[in-house]
């Protein structure tokens, strides 16, 4: 795991045909890289996914904060299925 008090670090992505750039802190970077890895797909759709149920929320948030949003969701979820 990378250091966890780390300033975010900008990554270029491609959502539904078009070019964009991500910041997140490196251990959500790892924490999305491992859940695209273990649904079997590309972080591209992974985050292009996240990006569909962001914009049909009543209160939209900025992608990234939806990503750390979900990630954590993601978590709780985990952890209590484990309970």
């Amino acid at each position: 795991m990378s250091e966890i008090y780390h300033p975010p670090r900008k990554h270029s992505v491609e959502i539904a045909g078009h070019k964009t750039s991500i910041s997140l802190e490196p251990l959500f970077w790892e924490m999305l890289n491992a859940r695209a890895q273990e649904e079997g797909v590309p972080v591209n759709a992974l985050i292009a996914r996240i990006d569909a149920e962001r914009i049909e929320a009543d209160n939209p948030p900025g992608l990234a904060s939806a990503i750390r949003v979900w990630l954590v969701a993601q978590f709780i979820e985990w952890n209590e299925a484990d309970a």
